[in-house]
């Protein structure tokens, strides 16, 4: 799939593209160091705070704090994604940061959603044989590497706005290419999210806050989807309305495109 536009980059003296590069790689480490975090935050691995660690509290409160920190994520996620938002912001942010914000904006709240998360530590069901625990930790990390490997598949570079700096930089444009469904591509129409769905499932320990987590995840994903799919129909026209017809869009080889 196709991420690129037709842009000019903007005139900017030598110090001011410094600055979008110099930006947009940290905001770059910023989201390495947070997507590093999730992993252990709901694998429950290595960071100080992880999605079963702290002092549970008052179910009820728990859940809806989880519940409307998840749905804040979400709704910066979704809106700041949507064409009309990014025409706004382009009033008065440069095109070459554009996308770097976005992943920086991401990462912050993501953060936030670590430092106020609310652990329900009872549990729905834990993985006594060895053997099965270990298939089931197995899956976790194949959707991690689901998530990375489809990221490159769509350049990774362009995914999260060094790209789009490195342009500026070197004061090229934007070439609009045709639109390409590479390797997962032809499976699944959303690769990543897919990965992410087996990762936040994937657990031989679930508790009732990580049953939150999943949920409230998979809803967002699935209301994400939607709007995401209505943008590259704008964008793709009768090529992406075909794709649908062709392609699962969450499960491989499920070709309903009102489905998952």
């Amino acid at each position: 799939m196709n991420m690129s536009s037709n842009v000019k980059p903007q005139t900017a003296t030598l110090a001011s593209r410094l600055a979008y590069l110099f930006y947009s790689l940290s905001c770059y480490f910023i989201f390495l160091l947070t997507i590093l975090y999730l992993i252990g935050f709901v694998g429950g691995l290595v960071v100080p705070k992880n999605i079963n660690s702290g002092d549970y509290r008052n179910l009820p409160l728990s859940i809806l704090i989880d519940i409307a920190l998840i749905t804040l994520f979400g709704l910066q996620h979704s809106v700041m994604a949507r064409q009309g938002f990014k025409a706004r912001l382009a009033q008065w942010l440069p095109p070459a940061m554009e996308r770097a914000t976005y992943v920086l904006s991401s990462s912050l709240m993501l953060l936030l959603l670590f430092y106020l998360w609310q652990p329900i530590p009872m549990s729905i069901w834990s993985i006594r044989s060895s053997f099965a625990a270990t298939l089931v930790s197995g899956l976790f990390w194949a959707g991690w590497l689901l998530i990375s490997f489809a990221t490159f598949l769509i350049s990774h570079s362009e995914l999260f706005g060094v790209s789009q700096a490195i342009r500026a930089f070197r004061r090229t444009e934007v070439q609009t290419s045709p639109f390409i469904t590479p390797s997962l591509y032809k499976m699944v129409r959303h690769p990543m999210y897919l990965g992410f769905l087996i990762a936040f499932w994937a657990t031989p320990n679930m508790t009732v806050g990580h049953l939150v987590f999943a949920l409230t995840c998979t809803i967002y994903i699935l209301i994400g989807t939607h709007f995401e799919e209505r943008d590259l129909v704008r964008t793709f026209g009768n090529n992406y309305l075909d794709y649908q017809q062709r392609v699962g869009k969450l499960l491989p080889f499920w070709k309903n495109s009102d489905d998952v």
